[in-house]
């Protein structure tokens, strides 16, 4: 199997599926090639299941005739998600009782959101296309990252203290980021 091999400073070896079907596997300095290929050897179903997905994804698109998003177009959802979404997040944050740092606005290709690790948050500005109850929970499940910077059983019941529907939320978001993400 092909893949792009990139080595950072990170602790896990992550595979991303591109959407244009290629293969980048992001893997500690420290990892050796035969851990990598061995990691690649065991996740091979799911590799070639999302592989699939990014090809159909694609023909639906071309199928559809819908347009890519113009600069102007992108530029004016950032424009609306700079002055929405920090008013969330400062709402949200009051609520949970977390502090952050700076709130960036891009458009990201594979994220809806992240938070570093210095508690700055980013956020797509194609969240602008999602309902407002959408946004609320990406803002929440960032926020979230400020108590507990993984995915956990505790991350996810804080996440439930303060969006008890979240589940729902997150189906929601996930079926409709195939069309768009």
């Amino acid at each position: 199997m092909e893949y792009t091999l990139i080595r950072s400073s990170r602790r896990t070896i992550a595979i991303e599926v591109k959407p244009d079907a290629t293969i980048v596997v992001r893997a500690p300095r420290r990892a050796s090639v035969r851990e990598i290929e061995r990691i690649v050897a065991a996740k091979e179903g799911w590799i070639n299941k999302h592989i699939e997905k990014m090809k159909q994804r694609k023909a639906q698109l071309e199928e559809s005739g819908a347009a890519p998003l113009s600069d102007e177009e992108i530029r004016e959802l950032a424009k609306k998600a700079a002055a929405y979404i920090p008013e969330r997040v400062r709402y949200y944050a009051g609520i949970m009782g977390v502090s952050y740092g700076r709130i960036t606005i891009r458009k990201q290709k594979t994220l809806w959101g992240s938070c570093s690790t210095k508690g700055n948050l980013n956020f797509n500005c194609l969240l602008m296309l999602k309902t407002p109850d959408l946004i609320d929970y990406v803002v929440v499940h960032e926020l979230c990252h400020r108590k507990h910077m993984n995915h956990s059983k505790a991350f996810w019941e804080e996440v439930g203290k303060v969006m008890p529907d979240y589940r729902e939320r997150r189906r929601s978001l996930k079926m409709v980021s195939e069309a768009i993400l």
